[in-house]
């Protein structure tokens, strides 16, 4: 069945355009111009993923983008009216998976969109659960467990973990780690994959302050631990 996306802003003409690429592409689609109406046909409509700006009348994009990370981990590209760096972290610490700034190219929305839905799906290989130090990764379910107890993330979330959790201690720069997660399609700054690690910490480390799991190598980026000491 094809995915659906829900498009939300509140500029009408971007989001026929949008729709129009989205639908030639075989996509389903839900729109919406304010955030009261998103909310209500994200809980009612389940998207597959929500293409959400950040202005937004009635409720902002900010106040939806919480209420949608507090309820599910339905896959956000965000967009954003311009390339500013704290807005963009901002985002990605509320738990977004991309963004794109405007005015954007409606073809790399689509190729970002693709991405995203793709890390979601995970890789038809290599399906086996992985386990470490009490956390298991399980790519054929997308999910994560961590002594036994369900942790949701989001897709973004989620490949950044298997990449990790595959190679413990393997040391990935910042860089390789967009390339490897984020796809060919994503030209992003390093500074994403900080925020998308904060995040990951903050759901899976017992301490996210302490990290046990995903470790900082300073001066390079992250890798996973060898070691779990009692």
């Amino acid at each position: 069945m094809p995915k659906k996306i829900l498009v939300v802003d509140d500029e009408e003409k971007i989001v026929a355009i949008v729709k129009a690429y989205l639908e030639k592409d075989g996509y389903r689609v839900a729109v919406a111009h304010d955030g009261k109406q998103a909310l209500a046909l994200a809980k009612r409509e389940k998207p597959d993923l929500v293409v959400l700006d950040l202005m937004l009348p009635e409720v902002s994009g900010w106040e939806v983008l919480r209420a949608l990370r507090g309820e599910a981990k339905t896959p956000v590209i965000m967009l954003t009216a311009r390339d500013d760096d704290a807005d963009v972290i901002a985002g990605l610490e509320m738990g977004a998976d991309d963004y794109v700034t405007k005015p954007f190219n409606p073809r790399e929305l689509l190729a970002r969109i693709r991405a995203v839905l793709r890390r979601g799906a995970g890789e038809e290989k290599e399906t086996a659960p992985i386990e470490v130090g009490g956390l298991i990764v399980d790519p054929s379910r997308h999910e994560v467990f961590r002594d036994g107890m369900p942790i949701a993330l989001t897709p973004t979330e989620f490949a950044l973990l298997e990449l990790l959790a595959r190679h413990p201690g393997r040391v990935y720069t910042r860089l390789q780690l967009l390339d490897l997660t984020q796809g060919d399609a994503y030209e992003g700054f390093e500074r994403v994959v900080d925020s998308h690690v904060k995040n990951l910490r903050q759901k899976i480390e017992p301490e996210p302050g302490r990290p046990r799991y995903v470790l900082t190598v300073f001066g390079v980026g992250y890798k996973m631990a060898e070691r779990f000491d009692e």
